[in-house]
């Protein structure tokens, strides 16, 4: 078997993958905090990371893999006092949508998905003793990690210690003793919850969940330490502090041997964020496309890249998967006692290599053109396996070939409503003189595959793709 190579994140380029146990490889990514509905850079996270764990478990016995849930954060204290409801039930809310969202796209359940309110006692515990090994200061009712007891402070981010408190200048919290000083412990406020503490009622900083919870159910050093790009600095740069400084080790890879993280999603070749007001839900696009859709956009750029987020991204994903579903129909007859199976070395390697996987639908787009691998029973049921084992990595060709063209013409259906309701948008920003309004509108629809011919009689409008 080749060698699997990742692009390691802690040494800025790409590396043999040399598991801690063979027999049990741990990987921990970061969740998201459930006070709102998913939106497409949560959801790439999710498949990145499902599909890396997947081949993981292609190559070796075992796998635990944990993704966390921030169920306590400002953002969740706010939403509950909008809505007058509890912290818990908010919470309990988005992570069951949530779930049940990441279900449609293909996306496992984690080995673990634990809470950060169910972690509040081991983190009180671990910044205890940070604190008395001299790492931690309390001032005006916080706790904070003095990041200069820890000289390799930047090694993740490769930030310089004036890139670390960027920003920070035009008003440092009163509390710290220098900028770039992260929050162990806070004080709550009377309306919010908080957990007894050495340190007064409070709860702990985002910073320390992930260290207390990776810690506790992995064990230190775990193999992989993953999550998105925007993470990595100040999160993950402060989960490494913490790791390295609680095990008074100051080997970096004490905590995380590597360190994996997936690219921004962009729209429009902007970065999606609340900020800009540019934030793509998923559960919108779910009532449009089938989640395996969705899942193989996701995937579409390689992990590590800018994703491109529009609606023809959409289509094309949806045509690639319509011809591989229609190869799987005229192989219907092929009877399989199992669809998992040793994929050629070539195609493998491309895997292996840090998940190459544009690269991968080359080689499958040669190998359903090729005659011959249809020519007899032994060829058509090899390329068969070959379908379905790159399938289970990639969390695709999940359904039945007949259910899912019946879906496609349901979805058919749906994107006619669609077309019309945004021609009918168009035509009224038209006649409103909003020529700009219009003109995004035009490009929306072209996105779409979708022609559109004005005429006095109104907009005529036809597929071109």
């Amino acid at each position: 078997m080749k060698n699997l190579k990742i692009f390691n994140s802690l040494s800025n380029k790409k590396e043999i993958f040399f598991p801690i146990n063979n027999r049990n490889i741990r990987i921990y990514a970061c969740g998201p905090t459930v006070y709102n509905y998913a939106h497409v850079g949560n959801a790439r996270m999710a498949v990145v990371f499902d599909t890396i764990v997947k081949l993981l478990r292609y190559i070796f016995p075992k796998v635990t893999y944990v993704s966390n849930i921030t169920d306590i954060d400002d953002k969740i204290i706010q939403r509950s006092l909008v809505e007058k409801k509890s912290c818990e039930q908010i919470s309990a809310t988005y992570l069951s949508i949530y779930n049940s969202e990441m279900k449609q796209l293909n996306v496992d359940n984690p080995d673990f998905q634990p809470k950060a309110t169910e972690y509040v006692e081991s983190m009180i515990e671990k910044i205890k003793i940070l604190q008395d090994k001299g790492y931690a200061y309390f001032n005006e009712g916080h706790l904070l990690f003095s990041v200069l007891t820890f000289p390799e402070y930047g090694i993740l981010s490769k930030r310089s210690k004036e890139d670390q408190i960027a920003g920070k200048r035009i008003k440092v919290a009163s509390y710290k003793k220098k900028p770039e000083d992260f929050i162990l412990w806070k004080p709550s406020k009377e309306n919010e919850p908080g957990w007894s503490s050495p340190w007064g009622k409070g709860r702990p900083g985002w910073h320390t969940e992930c260290f207390a919870m990776a810690s506790d159910i992995l064990k230190t050093p775990f193999d992989i330490h993953g999550g998105g790009l925007d993470l990595k600095f100040p999160h993950h740069e402060n989960e490494i502090a913490q790791g390295c400084c609680f095990q008074k080790n100051k080997n970096i890879q004490s905590y995380a041997k590597y360190w994996m993280h997936n690219g921004f999603v962009t729209f429009e070749e902007e970065k999606m964020s609340k900020s800009l007001g540019n934030i793509a839900l998923l559960k919108d696009y779910l009532k449009v496309y089938n989640g395996e859709i969705i899942r193989l956009a996701l995937l579409s750029a390689h992990y590590r890249s800018p994703l491109v987020w529009k609606e023809s991204l959409l289509i094309q994903s949806k045509n690639i998967l319509d011809k591989f579903y229609e190869v799987l129909r005229k192989l219907e007859d092929v009877k399989l006692e199992n669809y998992n199976t040793k994929l050629p070395d070539e195609l493998e390697g491309y895997f292996f290599d840090d998940f190459n996987l544009s690269k991968v639908f080359a080689y499958l787009n040669r190998i359903i053109k090729d005659k011959e691998n249809y020519k007899n029973e032994e060829k058509k049921m090899k390329l068969k396996k070959i379908l379905y084992t790159t399938g289970n990595i990639l969390g695709i060709f999940k359904q039945d070939t007949n259910e899912w063209f019946k879906n496609d013409k349901k979805a058919s259906e749906k994107d006619i409503k669609e077309i019309e309701k945004l021609i009918e948008q168009r035509s009224l920003a038209r006649m409103e003189k909003n020529f700009n309004l219009a003109d995004n509108i035009r490009k929306q629809l072209i996105d779409l595959g979708i022609e559109i011919q004005d005429s006095p009689k109104g907009a005529k409008w036809k597929r071109v793709k």
